[in-house]
């Protein structure tokens, strides 16, 4: 059993449960999925500042934060106690496009030749982690939620915003990985 967890599982797998939440959550108590309304919520709870944003009752809320520290708690559950064993597996194309840009290191789940101290505190490193954080976060404020809250929750409502934000995620993200990351990289 343990065997069987510790291994990625298939997309017809993993796919459905992700999709069930939506439902479940809906049927349980009227609840959306999100994780990013999490940021607003610990801000209200731990600086409650004069903003009017921050001013809400955050506490009807408080479900969403043990939520997202379940799966965060997940999360390192998974790592410590179900090591996946098999090497991390990225398509033969990937692999050398990223190779042409530097990036060989596929030892762990991030490069190491992206995602360790040294590369993280040079001028690249600081915009890619300072600079896209805040890109990200002024986005998805903006789009009025993240990924998992528009293209999970969102598109299965059938709302219009949120296939207009998921478009606008895949657009961007498409966007960066041919001509943002090249740059950054060279």
């Amino acid at each position: 059993m343990i065997e069987w967890l510790s291994r990625p599982w298939p997309w017809y797998v993993a796919g459905p449960l992700i999709g069930l939440t939506v439902p479940t959550l809906l049927l349980l108590g009227n609840k959306a999925f999100g994780i990013s309304s999490s940021l607003r919520h610990i801000c209200a709870a731990c600086f409650p500042a004069g903003l009017s944003f921050f001013q809400y009752d955050w506490k009807r809320e408080r479900w969403n934060l043990f939520f997202v520290g379940g799966i965060f708690l997940g999360g390192i559950l998974a790592v410590l106690l179900l090591p996946n064993p098999d090497p991390l597996v990225i398509a033969p194309q990937t692999k050398e496009d990223l190779a042409a840009l530097h990036v060989s290191d596929f030892r762990g789940l991030l490069p190491e030749d992206l995602f360790s101290w040294s590369n993280i505190l040079t001028w690249r490193g600081l915009v890619v982690t300072v600079v896209g954080g805040f890109l990200v976060g002024f986005g998805t404020r903006w789009a009025g939620g993240c990924t998992s809250g528009h293209a999970i929750m969102g598109l299965s409502n059938l709302q219009w915003p949120s296939l207009v934000a998921t478009v606008s995620f895949m657009v961007g993200g498409l966007l960066m990985t041919w001509f943002g990351l090249p740059f950054l990289l060279k």
